[in-house]
């Protein structure tokens, strides 16, 4: 059993409840188009990015420029609307600051825009960013999860080996590309899925709190 070197983490429903805002951003953004799409469609695509969600959600491509306009909207709304008021989940600075402290590698690997991960990462805590020798966001894959771009750009940036790393994500999107690229992955509930959805994971736990309190038996600690 190997101890990993580095952990790539998702941030969105995994260290911050900011899953059903984007979903509600989105509904808000298709309505003003004069899409009805409804927050129960939306929802169980909150992990993809707009390339993904837009195809599935209204059929429209996120380059056109009805996409491009509904995302520039969803963006505005979120960021002013929604973001304000997230909260991260328990522990979740907590946990970051272990992992660090144990000497393993951080990396972020999301869909999220530059910015967005700015501000996302802000809700966590002053210098939460500090965590993280790498960041990864959506300027830096063409293709966003499930599709396996963000994590192949991230592990080749923290310079480890993929069966030296574990992901930690809340979606099967986050399992899916980790998977591509060869690498484990440990399911955190707190994002909204099943246990059925999640069971591509080596482990899950209910939230950074439950990871936290359980970390020696984890595979943080064993491959």
């Amino acid at each position: 059993m190997a101890h990993p070197q580095g952990v790539i983490f998702d941030i969105d429903g995994t260290l911050i409840d900011s899953n059903d805002a984007h979903a509600h951003a989105w509904v808000e953004a298709f309505q003003h188009y004069g899409y009805r799409v409804s927050f129960d469609k939306v929802r169980p695509l909150i992990g993809m990015g707009g390339d993904k969600l837009l195809p599935d959600a209204v059929g429209l491509e996120k380059d056109s420029e009805k996409g491009k306009q509904i995302s520039q909207l969803r963006k505005k709304i979120f960021m002013e609307r929604y973001l304000p008021d997230l909260k991260p989940f328990p522990m979740a600075r907590e946990l970051l600051h272990h992992i660090h402290d144990e000497g393993l590698k951080m990396a972020i690997a999301t869909s999220a825009e530059k910015d967005e991960l700015d501000a996302l990462l802000a809700v966590i805590g002053p210098y939460a960013s500090h965590f993280f020798e790498e960041e990864t966001s959506s300027k830096d894959a063409p293709r966003s999860k499930p599709s396996p771009d963000v994590m192949q750009a991230t592990v080749e940036r923290i310079g480890l080996a993929p069966e030296q790393l574990v992901m930690l994500g809340d979606t099967a999107y986050d399992i899916e590309a980790a998977k591509k690229v060869g690498i484990q992955t440990i399911a955190l509930r707190c994002g909204g899925w099943s246990d059925q959805d999640l069971q591509g994971a080596i482990a899950i736990y209910d939230d950074p709190a439950d990871l936290f309190h359980h970390y020696e038996e984890s595979p943080l600690t064993n491959l």
